[in-house]
């Protein structure tokens, strides 16, 4: 059986949102609603932990049960951060999978076919993508976008609107990059060792570095539509989804 190590990478200093993954969602923290949701993954080997450099992150998850390690507070990233604990854990896995602190409604089936096709292809990184609807979306910077190859492997990933709709075609798809990431661990020690290039420091996206180095990463699509909260202003889309999956009271 292919062995999962799940790592929740949680930062209390955020800059845009200060104490995130402790803000309180219909009753439940946010990490904690991370942490349940990988919890729920099956057909895997499965450990989840939260990689975490703030004492009150810790506290608040060895109160729902959760395992925590802590990491350096200097990491720059919460890949970073996540390549760390996978070097604590002491668990020997095959597949390391990153889901971010802010991905409370992450669904189980996501991280499984996420995991399965990685497994299954000759790229070392895996991620996920899903279409986008909204012209708002296309806009906003925050919202990274992703064009691939006819064999779902990433060619680039952008905060413009890409790919460009010159002649304003109707049949222009638009993909929105999930911020979850699965690496096999044979790759894990050289990538640890890159340092950034400039397309990473022009477009402020780590994934542009593996991909520059000339890592293959495969897109997995799915097309689950929950709120990632970067910002305070997020929680009002996070009230409206909850009337819409009332299962995530």
């Amino acid at each position: 059986m292919i062995k999962l190590l799940i790592v929740i990478p949680a930062r209390y200093a955020s800059t845009r949102f200060p104490g995130k993954p402790l803000i309180d969602i219909a009753g439940k923290t946010m990490i904690q609603r991370v942490w349940e949701q990988a919890n729920k993954v099956t057909g895997f080997e499965t450990k989840v932990v939260i990689a975490t450099d703030d004492e009150r992150i810790i506290t608040a998850a060895q109160c729902f049960g959760a395992q925590t390690i802590a990491t350096d507070p200097k990491h720059p990233s919460g890949t970073d951060r996540c390549f760390e604990a996978a070097t604590q854990s002491g668990f020997e896995f095959d597949i390391l999978v990153n889901i971010q602190g802010d991905e409370p409604f992450i669904q189980p089936s996501q991280i499984e076919t996420l995991a399965n096709n990685l497994w299954n292809s000759d790229a070392s990184i895996g991620t996920l993508k899903r279409t986008i609807s909204s012209i708002e979306e296309i806009s906003n910077p925050n919202s990274v976008k992703v064009v691939c190859d006819y064999n779902n492997n990433a060619l680039y990933f952008s905060r413009s609107a890409i790919p460009y709709n010159r002649d304003n075609t109707d049949n222009c798809i638009y993909f929105k990059h999930l911020g979850i990431y699965a690496f096999k661990k044979a790759i894990i020690d050289s990538i640890k060792q890159l340092q950034p290039g400039n397309l990473e420091q022009i477009e402020k996206l780590e994934q542009l570095r593996w991909l520059q180095n000339g890592y293959k990463i495969m897109v997995s699509e799915t097309d689950f539509q929950s709120p990632a909260i970067d910002s305070p202003t997020d929680l009002q889309y996070v009230e409206i989804f909850l009337k819409d999956y009332p299962q995530f009271q």
